[in-house]
């Protein structure tokens, strides 16, 4: 699961990026020489990514670009005030009209590539804001309160990781921005508000594990919280003068502890309230809901009905298939699930020094990996890989593992986050497979490559396309046994086809919960049968699935996207077919939507056909 993607689907789509690019020393080709049509659209990129990187200060901080002619904005945080969310829709709608008015038959290649992928985005929040008010309008997110959406989640890990140190001023505005912290907890608590006020309650076990992490953050001592220590170490490092861990204290005593306070106080106000139903169907039109975020994370067409046919027939296949592997190693009783679940309880000790091995050893894998990558990609990224554990603070409701991209300037690494709160929930014979999804050739290659991209629209950099990105991590899983990083290891060959197995199961009980109103505990019995998997990681996932209706499915369409693209390109080029340059092909691109993927990998077909 790469993070940065969610930043950006909800910041980007929301109003479009940055400044211009000569001012942020990003130089656009393709916007220097194009004329007519696609001159048009360049400058409306340009315009567009003027408004965004002004809108939206932490997309300008993760890009590494809050310096220079944007150096003001590395003290301020987004507006999430009712008055701005409208004003956001009203630009979003403005923007598609604008957009469109560009007569797209006249574009042709990247032009078009990238004409259809901003078209996209547009188009889906906008309905998104016209259809649905939750969490401020859009979809794919209901709730603006959960384990896994708020600032009080995502912003301590923000501001440690994401915003830089170097000076007085930078901690100056680290101070800001912590006061700016207080300020979105309320306005998301007023959102909150008007969205119980229409029913649109999380269900109570939802509500339950957003309490746990929030009073967990409230009764740190205040000397330890993430907030206090990132501030005093920093500037320590930096020996930049003052007593900032004083100073951050008293803005966390006096601001932030007040405003999260407050959000507790709600959400305990409105648990009574609450009820047990897992999907987005109880929601005043959430069947539509449902749709249109299916619509957003997986850029594909399909239903929710063909969706759920599609992960049944999967979850057999793939169960087949990881069962003549279990019987090539003598495990052969039992179902595909108990037996999983027996190579599953080969772990690391849940202990801090054996959760640090568990690290130094996922860092010795990817180096080995990253060996073998220049036999199947003509370019690979500059930017380091650093893998990291879960802070403790978010590790009860986060994913097993995720990914945060590198900064544009190649200053930050790109970082695999892996959750330790309980071990067994990583089984050594997963962890491969979760170190090429997360690392490489997985997230970490395709989103630095994406970065890196010469001639790519910065608006083209900071979209992110969860059925792209993920389908990709997914594609790069099965690729991974092509690469021989599983030969003479059948059981980490049976941990990717757990975790295939894993993505097809998504189906079922993503589509399940909102579609066919399954129970949580009717998702939960049916993933830990499947699967094998330790209760609590199956949980975490299933509420996971409740509060990002349709972000699930995202990855195995994807992936199957990826894999038809290149039969369809092995069969039409036969020997003219380069495993090196379809790659490159893909992911220099950048992100689009896979319909979109898919035109870019025929006019790959067409160049090579054509000898250029």
């Amino acid at each position: 699961m790469q993070n940065r993607r969610e930043l950006l689907l909800s910041t980007v789509a929301a109003g479009l990026a940055a400044a211009a690019a000569p001012s942020l020393g990003f130089a656009q080709p393709a916007a220097a020489s194009a004329s007519g049509e696609a001159a048009k659209m360049n400058a409306f990129f340009d315009a567009a990514m003027a408004k965004l990187m002004r809108q939206a200060p932490e997309l300008t901080t993760s890009l590494g670009l809050d310096k220079d002619d944007l150096a003001w904005t590395k003290g301020l945080l987004s507006d999430r005030s009712f008055e701005a969310i409208a004003a956001s829709a009203a630009q979003t709608t403005a923007q598609l009209a604008e957009l469109r008015a560009i007569d797209r038959k006249q574009l042709t290649g990247m032009d078009a590539v990238n004409y259809d992928t901003v078209e996209f985005t547009l188009a889906v929040q906008d309905e998104g804001n016209r259809k649905f008010t939750y969490a401020g309008g859009g979809s794919g997110a209901p709730y603006v309160l959960s384990q896994l959406t708020g600032s009080y989640q995502s912003m301590p890990d923000f501001l440690d990781t994401q915003h830089s140190i170097e000076t007085k001023a930078d901690a100056d505005a680290y101070l800001q921005r912590m006061e700016g912290f207080a300020r979105l907890m309320d306005q998301e608590t007023l959102i909150a508000k008007r969205d119980y006020a229409d029913g649109v309650i999380p269900p109570d076990f939802v509500i339950d594990k957003a309490l746990v992490q929030m009073k967990a953050f409230a009764d740190t001592p205040t000397a330890d919280t993430t907030l206090v220590k990132s501030i005093a170490r920093r500037t320590k490092e930096k020996n930049i003068a003052g007593d900032w861990a004083a100073e951050a204290s008293k803005v966390y005593e006096n601001s932030v502890l007040p405003a999260l306070k407050r959000q507790i106080a709600l959400l305990e106000s409105v648990r009574p309230k609450a009820n047990h139903d897992a999907g987005v169907w109880r929601l005043k039109d959430g069947g539509e809901y449902y749709r249109v975020s299916l619509e957003n994370y997986t850029t594909s067409t399909m239903g929710p009905e063909e969706i759920h046919q599609l992960g049944l027939d999967l979850v057999k296949s793939i169960s087949a298939e990881a069962d003549k592997l279990f019987k090539s190693i003598g495990m052969t009783k039992g179902t595909v699930g108990e037996r999983m679940a027996e190579l599953g309880k080969d772990i690391y000790e849940n202990t801090d020094p054996a959760k640090e091995q568990l690290i130094a050893d996922l860092n010795t894998k990817a180096k080995w990996i990253e060996k073998q990558l220049p036999a199947y990609f003509g370019q690979l990224p500059k930017a380091p890989l650093e893998i990291r554990r879960v802070p403790k603070a978010i590790e009860a409701g986060a994913p097993g593992g995720y990914y945060n991209s590198p900064s544009l300037d190649g200053k930050r690494p790109g970082i695999y986050w892996i959750n330790l709160r309980d071990t067994a929930e990583q089984a050594k014979y997963t962890l491969t497979t979760l170190t090429v999804h997360e690392g490489v050739p997985g997230h970490h290659l395709q989103l630095s490559l994406s970065n890196e991209a010469q001639g790519l629209p910065l608006i083209r950099k900071v979209i992110g396309f969860s059925g792209y990105a993920e389908g990709w991590a997914l594609y790069s899983e099965e690729l991974a046994v092509e690469m021989g990083i599983y030969k003479g290891d059948p059981r980490g060959h049976i941990g990717m086809l757990h975790d295939a197995l894993f993505r097809a199961v998504r189906l079922v009980v993503d589509s399940g919960m909102h579609y066919k109103k399954w129970t949580r505990e009717q998702a939960v019995k049916y993933m830990a049968e499947t699967m094998g998997d330790e209760e609590s990681g199956t949980i975490t996932e299933i509420e996971r699935y409740v509060v990002w209706p349709g972000q699930a499915c995202s990855y195995m369409l994807g992936k199957i996207t990826w894999l038809r693209a290149r039969e369809r390109a092995k069969k039409a080029l036969g020997k003219k077919f380069d495993i090196k340059k379809f790659h490159d092909a893909g992911l220099l691109s950048g992100m689009t939507p896979l319909t979109v993927l898919d035109r870019v990998v025929d006019d790959y077909i067409a160049a090579t056909k054509a000898g250029k």
